[in-house]
């Protein structure tokens, strides 16, 4: 069965450039998953952890984890992009943009989980970490299906992804402040 960092060993330059940013997308997932269930455990009204406090500062080390993941991804995934160079431009992203369902007004759930924090921000956040999270599932249902992008087109989606999640340190610092 094949997955997405098999998409990127194949169509790197090298296996220490694949490895390395493979990594780093790992670590990207992860914290961008905790981030969203964090937020979306809110939403369905669990009130974890238990005071609002310990919520804020839950909330503040998500954001902080997420922003070292994606501030690691800049060299590996540039790296990735430069020995990339494909073959023609006009290649297309391969995932879509955020779905309806990931387009929500935070504010009513962090007011109710007694969290401080800049709700503009967090739906900024959450929206782009979906968007990271459903692309490295596409990819990896491409993979399965053996439909993976050619080069340009996986260089056009991973150009994107990098502009998109490079746009959001500056919320998760300020989340994570």
């Amino acid at each position: 069965m094949s997955d997405w960092p098999q998409v990127l060993r194949e169509h790197a330059a090298t296996e220490l450039t694949a490895r390395r940013l493979t990594s780093q997308l790992r670590a990207c997932e992860a914290s961008a998953l905790a981030f969203c269930r964090l937020l979306e455990q809110w939403n369905r009204g669990d009130a974890s952890p238990s005071t609002p406090g310990a919520r804020q500062a839950a909330l503040r080390h998500a954001a902080d984890r997420v922003e070292t993941a994606v501030a690691g991804l800049e060299g590996p995934l540039g790296q990735y992009l430069l020995e990339l160079q494909p073959e023609r431009t006009e290649g297309r992203s391969w995932y879509l943009g955020p779905g309806a369902g990931e387009l929500m007004e935070w504010k009513p759930v962090l007011d109710r989980a007694g969290v401080r924090v800049c709700p503009n921000r967090v739906a900024s956040v959450y929206l782009e970490l979906a968007v990271l999270v459903r692309a490295l599932e596409g990819l990896a249902d491409a993979a399965r299906l053996d439909a993976s992008p050619d080069r340009s087109s996986l260089w056009a989606g991973l150009f994107d992804l990098r502009d998109t999640l490079l746009g959001t340190v500056d919320d998760l610092r300020a989340l994570a402040a």
